[in-house]
């Protein structure tokens, strides 16, 4: 890991609040200013932010992978186009994805990055970036704010983030937007499953394109425009909810 890298990650957590805490029971009543604070500066990190797109995937995946190689392409393509790139901000997918940002130099390359003891690092092509302690609140931000997704193969994460984003597009919580999965043969047998279960949902809003290449992804993502600050709580949205009341 780059000296840098690790200076930017002692920095930033020195400079926020959620991370100055030191909480060792989880019991402790008083944790909820803490969560505060992280929603808090996690939603202010985003409204600074325009034109997403968010890339996840495993970060188990090294460099010379051809995930990574594709990860890394898509975002270079994404950012020459003036895209804000948002990954987890750390190893495999994520690196990649924001590699690819940062070599381009025309878009932003973004990290929400989680606080582990011996694992996660913020990776050195983040240019942009905020460290969260809680899981849960950095899982919240990564479904909250992008134009598009896209999710590459990965594990128990990659899976926890995709569900959640098409359960909030199937229940109206989250404007429609295009949902690209990158690899049919990894994700193919994941959405057959679903769908001859008719355990998928049934409100005909999510939409999953599956790709195989770099070429076919950013065909559907040049079309995709900036939907500004779109909340869940916005009046907009409650017609939708009344649908399923």
């Amino acid at each position: 890991m780059r000296q840098n890298a690790i200076e930017k990650m002692q920095t930033q957590g020195e400079r926020m609040f959620g991370y100055a805490l030191n909480e060792r029971d989880y019991r402790e009543p008083w944790r909820i200013f803490r969560i505060m604070a992280e929603f808090v500066e996690g939603y202010q990190f985003l409204s600074e932010l325009k034109n997403e797109i968010s890339i996840l995937g495993s970060a188990r995946f090294h460099q010379d992978h051809r995930y990574y190689k594709d990860a890394r392409s898509l975002g270079h393509a994404l950012a020459e186009e003036g895209r804000t790139i948002i990954t987890g901000g750390g190893p495999g997918i994520m690196e990649a994805a924001n590699r690819g940002a940062h070599e381009s130099g025309k878009g932003v390359s973004v990290g929400l990055n989680i606080q582990l003891p011996f694992e996660q690092i913020l990776n050195p092509y983040v240019n942009k970036s905020i460290s969260f302690n809680y899981f849960f609140t950095r899982k919240v931000m990564l479904t909250s704010p992008a134009n598009a997704y896209v999710y590459f193969p990965g594990g128990f994460g990659t899976l926890d983030e995709l569900f959640e984003v098409l359960d909030f597009i199937d229940l109206g919580f989250i404007t429609p937007m295009p949902i690209i999965l990158f690899d049919r043969n990894f994700w193919q047998p994941i959405v057959s499953y679903l769908e001859e279960h008719n355990i998928a949902g049934h409100s005909g809003r999510v939409k999953l394109t599956m790709v195989n290449s770099v070429e076919e992804a950013m065909a559907v993502l040049r079309d995709v425009s900036d939907r500004g600050d779109v909340c869940a709580l916005a009046l907009h949205f409650f017609h939708l909810l009344v649908e399923f009341c």
